[in-house]
């Protein structure tokens, strides 16, 4: 009866190109495609743009230089040059300097590239159901406010970061690590505004009196250290130090113990930090994340699945669409502790377009945090700026294969590669 209820949603949307999620990921992925001439629908489940980067509160970008090379450029530096050019970015120096941007200046910045794109967009909707046949997802089946409505495309991409549409569609996904099936934790973003930043002591110090407290019995969060940043405004300072284990991201359920779970470190960390940190005294909690960080969850297994050995051996490849430096970071799925395996100094890897493209799919592609990989090497390829980077090619892509005529495998990758490079994509090697 579902299933039939489901299937009798009237289609109300069509495109030639059509992308769910709005993050990193689908804003790239979305804008690519209408400017590269695709009629392009974006559908997002949040009343703005950014998914992580906003909604997750996500700050800062992780890592896009090695060797004093920028290796993520494109739509990507579009989006950092907009977001210093409206205030919304700032670079601040210190022994873990980082580049932060302003994440209500982030929503504004997505709305204008997809607005100036042509793009469409629908926003507070989201994939309930997909049907697929003879190696082609023939419709999505949506849920907002409108009810029940089904949308179909000549190419869907899944930019959803848990790869709801092509797990729906009968796509072949992984799911945590092999010998439990843990995912990575969850961390919920907040921030303190009204610190006194002078007083600040280091983050060794800090670390100590996190210790004390935890061994107190003050905090029971089962993250090792305090993780902070700066923001863009002085005085405010960021915090990714909840943490939050042994839950499903694609389980309601879970999603919403995690939720619960993470407010309560939240609040502990918050009493912790105004009562035994100095510089803390008059702070106060001015942010936590839309929703909680899903560091992983599902990995849609594509024509190539890239591995630990790829990153840390710096693999190069043929049909490369985007390249990434970060480190495998794999936050311990069941408690204390954090593994980080670095790639060898100056060095970069490869991302194939066969990661992109999921087993048994014609019509299908997938960018950002799912795509075709191992527990391992997922760590590193989850972050906004490789996220940002392979959703710009998957946008490509699907354009070239409305132009064409063709099937996602049956893509030019030299083609694309160069499409990519006239778009200002660093992929190396030139």
């Amino acid at each position: 009866m579902w299933a039939d209820y489901l299937r009798s949603a009237p289609v109300s949307l069509n495109a030639e190109v059509i992308i769910c999620g709005g993050g990193p990921a689908g804003l790239c992925a979305a804008v690519a495609a209408a400017q590269e001439g695709a009629d392009t629908l974006l559908i997002e489940r949040y009343g703005f743009l950014g998914g992580m980067a906003t909604a997750g509160l996500i700050n800062p970008f992780m890592p896009y230089y090695t060797g004093g090379e920028q290796i993520i450029e494109g739509l990507f530096q579009q989006i950092i040059d907009r977001l210093a050019a409206a205030g919304g970015w700032s670079h601040r120096q210190d022994e873990w300097a980082r580049d932060a941007f302003d994440p209500e200046i982030m929503k504004l910045v997505a709305q204008d590239m997809v607005e100036q794109a042509g793009v469409r967009l629908r926003l507070h909707t989201m994939v309930v159901d997909a049907h697929s046949k003879d190696r082609h997802v023939q419709r999505v089946v949506l849920a907002s406010k409108s009810g029940l409505e089904a949308a179909e495309a000549a190419i869907f991409i899944d930019a959803t970061g848990d790869g709801d549409l092509a797990a729906r569609a009968g796509a072949p996904y992984g799911q945590g690590r092999p010998e439990d099936g843990l995912s990575q934790p969850m961390t919920l973003m907040f921030r303190m505004a009204g610190v006194d930043e002078e007083r600040m002591p280091s983050r060794e110090e800090i670390n100590a009196l996190y210790d004390e407290a935890k061994a107190a019995g003050d905090i029971n969060n089962p993250r090792e250290n305090v993780l902070w940043f700066y923001t863009t405004r002085p005085g405010e300072i960021h915090f990714n130090t909840t943490r939050v284990i042994r839950r499903d991201g694609t389980s309601a359920a879970d999603l919403t113990a995690a939720e619960l779970e993470a407010r309560r470190q939240v609040k502990q960390m918050v009493n912790f930090l105004t009562e035994k940190v100095p510089g803390f005294a008059d702070a106060y909690l001015s942010a936590t994340g839309t929703q909680i960080g899903v560091r992983e969850s599902r990995r849609i297994l594509g024509e190539y699945v890239l591995t630990a050995e790829d990153i840390l051996g710096a693999r190069k490849f043929a049909d490369g669409i985007a390249r990434g430096c970060y480190d495998i970071d794999i936050h311990n799925p069941s408690g204390t502790g954090t593994v980080i395996r670095s790639l060898p100094a100056g060095e970069s890897y490869d991302i194939p377009y066969r990661c992109l493209c999921p087993r048994g799919f014609d019509n299908l592609l997938v960018a950002g945090r799912p795509i075709s990989a191992t527990h391992q090497a997922h760590s590193s390829v989850r972050v906004m700026p490789i996220a940002a980077a392979v959703g710009e090619a998957a946008g490509t892509a699907a354009a070239m294969c409305v132009a064409q005529g063709q099937s996602v495998t049956a893509v030019d990758v030299a083609q694309l590669r160069e499409r990519l490079r006239g778009r200002g994509a660093n992929l190396g090697g030139e």
